[in-house]
């Protein structure tokens, strides 16, 4: 028999990866380069297991698999990054808006290429 937390966990018919080592370390290293980080605990849903979503000042934002609720807000307080329940606060507009600045960006970037 397979292991969960080794092998992924099942979500409906859906095989999902459980967070590993790599998880952890991108999550520390990324909370150690930038500047006004919080952290959104995302809950499992039907496709994913649990997350831990990092927006910093400007809204960039990254998002791992964690491997419980706890370990994502015990992990924020070690880095003295504030932590919440994104399924009660959200995320926050900062992040929103720093994806419309990445999708403007990249279309100017797609329009200049098409033109000779």
């Amino acid at each position: 028999m397979s292991n969960p937390a080794k092998d992924g966990a099942r979500t409906g018919s859906t095989r999902v990866r459980a967070s590993d080592r790599a998880d952890e370390e991108h999550l520390r290293t990324w909370v150690q380069e930038r500047r006004g980080v919080e952290g959104f605990v995302e809950p499992r849903t039907a496709v994913s297991e649990i997350t831990l979503l990092l927006v910093a000042h400007d809204g960039e934002w990254t998002r791992r698999r964690v491997p419980s609720i706890n370990w994502a807000h015990d992990f924020c307080n070690r880095h003295q990054v504030p932590s919440y329940d994104a399924a009660v606060v959200g995320v926050p507009q900062r992040m929103r808006d720093y994806n419309s600045r990445v999708r403007q960006a990249q279309k100017e970037r797609d329009r200049q290429r098409r033109e000779p």
